[in-house]
């Protein structure tokens, strides 16, 4: 492990990993691991890949946990890219894959995040987690915390995909449902966190799910040779995929694995809820609270996300941009997606598909360009959505 110190994203005020952290203690914005990657380099190559287990922990010298401890795994990451052709054929893209991460446990990207932070949280001494989610975060952190043998307390709006509540209740977290959104679950977790003793397992607000997240950029990179595609098209409602990548990306060049090329980077939001949007067009560096926030995609209703700032430098240094879909556009692009290509997409990762033909409409991306979408989810979580 060559992990140093952590970093506030803000101020840049360092902090000792050794101990639990949520955000900066001065600006209260989230904090990055940082490695030692020229040392990490003398051992960790691209070659040295070679054989490792098909698990994201194979990237294990760029990972916070130490080489001694044993990680909190289910067996997540190795998700592949898959070619898409009838679906690119029908609006003329020659070079369009889809990174589906469907095929995690707990069906979604979110064990990324879990699997790295709650090894770190259960090797640092936490004994409860609890976290506010709009459903696949929680199910990955009961899993996870079950699995590590810690207490996991969630928090989810009442509407819910059921799929998540039960899935919570059925590994043995302790599940509260709250009338009101995802911020209003982080608003009562925040109001009890230090007299329940619970850790605060948030997105952003540690700093250890984004290491996970992070992997999703090191696999892309690996499973297309060292070449990054020329657009990446990310469903965002937190953001920690999204800055994660990122993350990766300037590691990897660190370490000389990659050039200094980067994708076009894409969030793509619910028209019912799209602050990174709003921000974006009107120019802002963070984005407001997205007032009475509502789609069917639970994991985009994120009305208020501390990465905020993170992502649009994100989209604007690598000339990407920020696009809002309908609900009802990205529930039949589901069904399309699915009869061309045998996907059952979530919601979150079919509206990447109807942006991609707005970005194709607007002359945005072009057909002969390599595109990456990102399916972060099964669509089985959202059985709800395509009644």
């Amino acid at each position: 492990m060559s992990l140093t110190n952590l970093r506030c994203t803000a101020c840049g005020r360092t902090y000792e990993w050794r101990q639990l952290h949520n955000v900066c203690t001065v600006c209260h914005k989230p904090l990055f691991a940082e490695y030692d990657l020229i040392a990490a380099g003398h051992t960790f190559t691209r070659e040295s890949l070679a054989g490792r287990t098909k698990s994201l922990w194979r990237y294990r010298e760029v990972l916070p946990l130490p080489a001694e401890a044993e990680p909190v795994s289910l067996g997540e990451g190795g998700t592949p890219l898959l070619p898409l052709t009838r679906w690119a054929k029908e609006i003329g893209f020659s070079n369009l894959w889809v990174k589906d991460e469907g095929q995690n446990p707990t069906q979604s990207f979110k064990a990324r995040g879990m699997t790295t932070a709650v090894s770190m949280a259960k090797y640092l001494g936490a004994k409860k987690l609890a976290v506010p989610t709009a459903g696949n975060a929680g199910g990955a952190l009961a899993a996870y915390a079950a699995r590590a043998g810690l207490e996991a307390y969630i928090f989810m709006p009442n509407d819910t995909p059921r799929a998540n509540v039960i899935e919570c209740r059925e590994v043995g977290a302790h599940v509260t449902l709250i009338d009101g959104l995802i911020t209003d679950c982080g608003a009562e977790i925040a109001r009890r966190k230090e007299a329940e003793g619970w850790f605060d397992m948030s997105t952003l607000k540690e700093p250890y799910r984004v290491e996970g997240k992070k992997t999703l950029g090191y696999e892309l990179a690996e499973q297309l040779g060292w070449k990054l595609p020329d657009v990446i098209l990310y469903p965002t409602g937190g953001g920690t995929g999204l800055i994660g990548m990122w993350k990766a990306f300037d590691e990897m060049e660190t370490l000389g694995w990659i050039d200094s090329k980067r994708p076009r980077m894409f969030s793509v939001q619910a028209a019912g809820c799209a602050p990174i949007v709003r921000a974006f067009e009107a120019g802002e560096e963070s984005a407001v609270e997205f007032p009475n926030a509502q789609t069917k995609a639970s994991g985009l209703r994120v009305p208020k996300a501390i990465g905020d700032f993170l992502m649009l430098r994100i989209l604007r240094a690598s000339g990407g941009g920020a696009l809002a879909v309908e609900d009802e556009k990205m529930i039949a692009e589901t069904r399309l997606l699915g009869a061309a290509e045998g996907l059952f997409a979530a919601p979150e990762g079919a509206a990447c598909f109807a942006a991609l033909r707005v970005l194709y409409s607007l002359g945005t991306v072009a057909p002969d360009e390599q595109v990456v979408i990102f399916n972060t989810g099964s669509g089985v979580k959202y059985l709800e959505c395509y009644e």
